[in-house]
């Protein structure tokens, strides 16, 4: 199939038309002007036919179109070799509210818990002027806090109005000692976002109707987010008019189509049962975080399955089922030693045919049969991870090795090719080289976790793309 054709078609039904809808949005919906009214009116929007595809063609940077064969990708390594607590933030919480105003607005540090004599005077010292352009009877805020309740960041907003006059300052911790301040404004963040409502039910049971809403790849990604801050207090929620409210990038050549916030929402009342925000990274693949602060990152890196049922973790099993010969009297018939190895990896237990998921942005790394494995897909991802998506009966038909993969994308599926006993997906997590257990109860990775200086990112967009904070 000739991808560049592909990609042309595909951009000729919906991007123009994307672009168009989008810049509309933004004047008309997300940052519309409202009046001096605490929850403004959002237009919703909705996109037809906005599937660019998960997948950025290799052949402009002249990489290779064939299946060979990376030796590296295939060397068991000593475990020692991999640190699985880089710099994480195991104890990394979120507490947001509307502080109603007062003639002490300068103490709202610790009035939300900031024990910090220090970063208490620098706020007093530079937040006059802001106090100067509140709107409305409350302060939005947003603060984090590390290990021992120390103080990660702090976000506030000049009241609860969203409109193209909301601006919000975020303090942090400076690494060479002091503290940062960085302004932004709702009208500059939402350049290239759009907002959307989709039904909670189509969510949670009709991806077909939300396919005609989102791109393709972010079906996926929605479903199983959605998923896991669901509320299980509230688990008849589908049956009401709740909605799913995000905020989206559909993107372009350049970049990938990116869900920046969801929340589940009750219209009539506009009360937030559970939201989550994305935090971008650099050196390692970004990730999804509760508007409390809690990693839901984990679940994403081992959920390469829409239908998914564990039938083999990592543990010994059998090298042989060798029995003795039916020529051989049963009296004269050595049982025989029965040998085992180590199973690396976590096998999905799955019909065959069953669509498997990028769990992650990444690079095709190796695309082709491979002894043991089969039919086998290795994706390269930043921070020196790669994923492998083992025992395929077929792959997508339009990757290969060097193609840039978006996290949702359909990579391949299930089969039974390979040392298999029956279909499933064989699926393994390594770094550095180093098999990961994704499921080991003292497995942490800084995929996971909070790093101290992302905590102002989240923050950030809590109240920037979050709906307004109701008053403490």
């Amino acid at each position: 199939m000739n991808k560049k054709a592909t990609y042309s078609s595909l951009l000729s039904r919906g991007a123009l038309i994307l672009t168009g809808y989008i810049c509309f949005s933004l004047l008309t919906g997300l940052i519309s002007t409202a009046s001096a009214q605490t929850n403004p009116v959002r237009k919703k929007v909705i996109i037809q036919n906005a599937k660019p595809v998960g997948f950025k063609d290799s052949a402009a940077r002249g990489s290779s179109k064939t299946n060979s064969l990376n030796p590296a990708l295939f060397q068991r390594k000593d475990p020692s070799e991999v640190d699985l607590d880089s710099a994480s933030n195991l104890d990394y919480r979120v507490v947001q509210g509307c502080l109603r105003r007062n003639f002490n607005e300068d103490n709202l540090p610790a009035s939300v818990g900031i024990d910090n004599r220090q970063f208490s005077e620098f706020f007093r010292s530079q937040t006059k002027t802001f106090f100067d352009r509140m709107r409305g009877d409350c302060i939005p805020y947003a603060a984090a806090f590390g290990s021992r309740n120390r103080f990660d960041s702090l976000s506030i907003m000049n009241g609860p109005i969203q409109d193209n006059k909301t601006e919000v300052w975020t303090f942090t911790p400076s690494a060479f000692g002091g503290f940062l301040i960085q302004q932004d404004y709702l009208r500059n963040e939402s350049k290239n976002l759009t907002e959307i409502r989709i039904p909670l039910r189509d969510v949670l049971y009709d991806p077909r109707k939300v396919g005609d809403k989102l791109p393709v790849e972010l079906v996926w990604e929605l479903n199983s987010l959605i998923k896991q801050i669901y509320p299980e207090e509230n688990n008849s929620l589908e049956n009401t008019n709740s909605v799913v409210r995000l905020i989206i990038d559909f993107g372009d050549r350049e970049r990938w189509a990116q869900i920046w916030a969801a929340e589940i929402i009750d219209p009539a009342n506009k009360e937030v049962f559970a939201s989550a925000y994305w935090v971008d990274r650099t050196d390692i693949p970004g990730g999804f975080f509760t508007g409390g602060g809690e990693s839901l990152e984990r679940s994403f890196w081992t959920n390469p399955l829409s239908y998914r049922r564990i039938s083999r973790g990592v543990g010994s099993v059998r090298a042989s089922n060798k029995r003795p010969s039916k020529k051989t009297p049963v009296a004269q018939a050595a049982p025989p030693k029965q040998r085992y190895r180590t199973h690396m990896g976590i096998d999905y237990a799955a019909p065959i045919g069953t669509p498997v998921f990028s769990v992650a942005n990444g690079k095709v790394a190796h695309i082709g049969f491979s002894g043991a494995f089969g039919n086998l897909i290795v994706l390269e991802h930043p921070g020196n991870y790669h994923t492998y998506y083992a025992h395929l009966s077929n792959y997508n038909v339009e990757l290969e090795v060097g193609n840039d993969v978006r996290r949702g994308l359909e990579i391949g599926y299930v089969g039974s090719t390979g040392r298999s006993t029956g279909p499933h997906l064989h699926f393994e997590l390594r770094k550095n080289g180093v098999y990961i257990d994704p499921y080991g109860l003292k497995t942490q990775l800084d995929l996971w976790s909070m790093r101290d200086n992302e905590s102002g990112q989240l923050t950030r967009e809590i109240l920037l793309l979050g709906s307004p904070i109701k008053p403490n």
